[in-house]
């Protein structure tokens, strides 16, 4: 019995050449002019000098070229792998693992809403097609003023403040579609815009500079930083008001007590709380919590 002949069946990997996750833009530079790539390379040899390994610097080398173009392009994949002497396919495989660097051209303002489960019953979802209607965008997608790029995020570690937006990583918290909207709105107008916690918002491009490592020079940036809000803090609270607390930790292991299995271990600490919590809140300066004894003291 013999098999009917068939024609070879072409398997194409990876993305195709007209979604929108490659690399190689219509305009995204191949190269940097000479005078661009002297500025970077003084800043990379800063950034590199922190590292005993040259190529752990990779992360912020990339946020470095992203503060330069906006994304990632050819021109900053090229640079990072000359700096640390990696392949092209060497850096591009950290790139693309990260959604925090960028494959499209990007707003002033990147911003970010919590999508996730408790965001998204709380609202998410609402507040994203709220703004996908008032901005006339989709996921990932950016105005044409250039003032906002768009887009749905995964949890933000903030939901005790459900739904949290996020602008160029900087929280809004308790979010609804009317604050989002006017949120955007002043963005969009330039406006100085402050987040829940923390600085005044800067550009994309602003941020993406800091977070390669460079200091914030702004006038009371510094001064700016949040701190843990109400609803962090009720169950801590709560306990110290009813002496809850921890089981105290048994010394050792069973491996240290053949004799002495894992539920007999669990069961030598059940109902035996440990001391109450004694940290005040927020943490006050001159206590032990800010100033711990040295050694010898």
């Amino acid at each position: 019995m013999t098999t009917p002949h068939s024609e070879p069946v072409l398997v194409q990997l990876g993305a195709r050449p007209e979604e929108a996750v490659q690399l190689v833009g219509p305009d995204a530079p191949a190269s940097y002019p000479v005078d661009v790539r002297a500025r970077l390379r003084a800043d990379a040899d800063i950034i590199v000098a922190r590292y005993p390994q040259a190529r752990s610097a990779l992360l912020p080398l990339l946020h470095l070229v992203q503060s330069e173009d906006g994304y990632l392009t050819p021109a900053g994949i090229e640079f990072c792998s000359g700096v640390l002497d990696l392949t092209g396919a060497e850096v591009t495989a950290v790139a693309t693992f990260y959604s925090m660097y960028r494959r499209e051209p990007t707003g002033n303002y990147r911003v970010g809403v919590c999508t996730n489960t408790l965001c998204a019953v709380m609202g998410g979802d609402a507040i994203m097609d709220v703004l996908r209607d008032h901005l006339d965008i989709d996921h990932g997608g950016t105005t044409a003023d250039g003032a906002i790029t768009l887009e749905h995020i995964e949890c933000n570690a903030a939901c005790d403040f459900a739904p949290v937006m996020m602008v160029n990583w900087e929280f809004f918290d308790n979010s609804t579609p009317a604050s989002a909207r006017e949120l955007v709105d002043a963005l969009r107008s330039g406006a100085q815009v402050t987040p829940t916690r923390g600085a005044p918002l800067c550009t994309f491009r602003e941020t993406e500079r800091i977070l390669a490592g460079f200091a914030d020079d702004r006038p009371g940036a510094l001064e700016s930083s949040g701190s843990a809000g109400e609803a962090s803090l009720v169950g801590l609270r709560y306990a110290r008001e009813h002496s809850m607390s921890a089981p105290r930790a048994v010394a050792g292991s069973p491996d240290d007590h053949p004799d002495l299995g894992a539920e007999a271990v669990a069961e030598t600490v059940r109902e035996k709380p440990a001391p109450a919590p004694s940290a005040t809140v927020p943490p006050q300066p001159n206590t032990i919590e800010t100033d711990p004894p040295t050694k010898g003291e």
